[in-house]
């Protein structure tokens, strides 16, 4: 496609705002026509503020009304399973955030409205977008193919809760309208909920570096750490929170090979034009002299380059980094983990 891509928008809350419709109304490639939120008041406010032509009060009239190439659709997760499968209808590509849904049935549910509808839908885990993880996976697969420090033997992500926002909302446009009521998926459940919401991106950066599925192995009681076991035998963990910060992010990876390591070190979600960093270090043996690399990255966010890699999917140029029938499994892996905890 040589023209831009027409986005449409679906919720402009605090996250539609901050992590999505600042990049997508700023990238060349593309241009957002219009947006259905609830709230009218906020709707034209934040028209205003990026120029979109078009309010609708609903994702309806939207899409009745406008000739679409994708659709960002920013929600509560606990809402995806009743407002997510109506846009499917739409036979275009869909973006929301993480996780697919509340519960594996209402995730079920979703990819069968999906594949009645035609198209595809790429759920937001924007740390595989992040400069640094992009950079990372390449040499992963690289180092897996020539075989140059060994296996792959181990990873390890560390996620600290901390100041996710970093700034990030201090340009949102607000109002003061209540906030749509709009019934959950899913009542009854709220440890899944809970860990959902918080540790699901590190569930999915695990297969994500791993390169293949896994399954949970151990649950430590006291909730702080997870164990996996992948497909061909590679071991895990997904530390929890062990510590707290309050003005930081303290977020990591650490992937073993046998003879190096790649160390990821992730921003706070929200950061604008700071890119996570990648440490790389290999000691070949046979007399080489062992050396640590630190590769340059662009001044690019992980929620901004989500957005390019989107729009790319979108013209044919890449896969979705993450689409929905890989996000179910996410919502499979919390309940292993919550059945062990349980049990």
């Amino acid at each position: 496609m040589d023209r831009k891509i027409r986005i449409g928008f679906v919720g402009v809350g605090g996250m539609g705002q901050a992590a999505h419709l600042r990049n997508y109304a700023t990238l060349p490639e593309c241009e957002v026509v219009a947006l259905a939120e609830l709230r009218p008041k906020l709707g034209e406010a934040v028209a205003r503020k990026w120029n979109i032509p078009r309010v609708y009060p609903d994702a309806a009239a939207l899409l009745e009304n406008e000739k679409l190439d994708g659709i960002v659709a920013s929600q509560p997760f606990d809402r995806h399973g009743s407002i997510i499968p109506p846009l499917y209808q739409a036979g275009i590509p869909v973006f929301t955030e993480k996780p697919l849904a509340s519960s594996i049935e209402v995730g079920k549910r979703m990819l069968d409205a999906l594949t009645q509808g035609g198209s595809w839908h790429m759920v937001g885990y924007h740390k595989r977008s992040d400069p640094a993880t992009m950079a990372a996976k390449a040499e992963i697969e690289r180092l897996k193919s020539t075989g140059e420090l060994g296996r792959l033997r181990y990873v390890r992500i560390t996620m600290p809760s901390g100041d996710w926002i970093a700034g990030g909302f201090n340009e949102n446009v607000s109002s003061d309208e209540p906030y749509p009521s709009i019934p959950a998926d899913t009542t009854g459940d709220e440890a899944y909920i809970s860990f959902v919401n918080y540790y699901i991106h590190q569930v999915n950066l695990m297969r994500h570096l791993l390169g293949e599925s896994y399954q949970v192995t151990y649950a430590e009681p006291s909730g702080v750490l997870l164990s996996v076991r992948s497909a061909s035998g590679i071991a895990g963990v997904i530390e929890m929170t062990p510590f707290r910060t309050t003005l930081d992010w303290k977020e990591t990876a650490l992937i073993a090979f046998e003879r190096g390591y790649l160390l990821l070190s992730l921003p706070a979600p929200v950061v604008h034009n700071r890119p996570g960093q990648l440490e790389i270090f290999s000691d070949p043996g046979d007399g080489k002299t062992p050396q640590t690399i630190h590769p340059q990255l662009p001044w690019i966010h992980a929620m901004r380059q989500q957005a390019s890699n989107f729009i790319a999917a979108i013209k044919g140029e890449r896969e979705p980094m993450c689409d929905a029938t890989e996000a179910l499994e996410d919502l499979k892996i919390a309940r292993q983990y919550l059945n062990l905890i349980n049990a």
